[in-house]
């Protein structure tokens, strides 16, 4: 599938703990009807096999729909899924590796918390940048903040896209205007309740107003 830095303005990552009477597929098929350009399926404690069958599920729906599907931290499973790409964080393995399990036209995106990190993830061959926390979350309470500073250095210092992750929000994401980024990873924007559909075209319609000036 295609990408581009527009793949990147609102990116969903799954998280099924405030779905309600959603199963997980139904809140992504709610999001992909209502305005994500990039979904991730993030489970870190599932089995093998059921991950497989849930992202082969997950790989299907995305592409009804015409939307990259990326497989956080499981090059395995997104090859034997036939997902679109994987997203690598610093401590789950390098983009090389990824690089050698998938091929040479999969999408690969790491996590990068400085300029350091960015330009090593970009001459491994990454796709593109996850740059964050921007700002205290709850799926992951151990992330560091990523000061503004370093997020505009980071645009400043490599050619490849990325999306500004970590906390946010409808009450926050209009103060990322101006850092260099594509768009937004968001979680519990979207996936935080029932109403998938309604938090989607928030988010989508702030996207559009803060990053699409890039």
């Amino acid at each position: 599938m295609e990408f581009s830095k527009d793949t990147l303005l609102l990116y969903a990552v799954t998280e099924r703990s405030h779905l309600g009477t959603l199963s997980l597929l139904q809140a992504a098929e709610e999001a992909l009807k209502n305005g994500i350009t990039l979904l991730q399926l993030r489970e870190k404690h599932m089995p093998y096999e059921e991950l497989l069958a849930l992202a082969k599920a997950m790989k299907d729906l995305a592409q009804t729909y015409g939307v990259p599907l990326i497989i956080n931290d499981r090059p395995d499973i997104a090859l034997a899924s036939q997902a679109d790409g994987v997203h690598m964080g610093q401590q789950d393995g390098s983009v090389k590796e990824a690089r050698k399990i998938l091929g040479p036209h999969k999408i690969i995106g790491v996590t990068a918390r400085s300029v350091e990190q960015a330009l090593q993830a970009q001459e491994d061959g990454a796709n593109y940048l996850g740059v964050g926390a921007m700002f205290p979350s709850s799926t992951k309470d151990t992330a560091s903040i990523t000061p503004r500073e370093t997020v505009i250095a980071i645009a400043a210092a490599t050619s490849l896209p990325f999306v500004v992750i970590g906390g946010i929000k409808e009450d926050n994401i209009r103060t990322l205007k101006g850092l260099g980024a594509s768009g937004a990873a968001v979680v519990s924007a979207i996936f935080g309740g029932e109403d998938v559909a309604q938090r989607t075209k928030t988010m989508r319609t702030l996207c559009e107003e803060v990053f699409c000036y890039v």
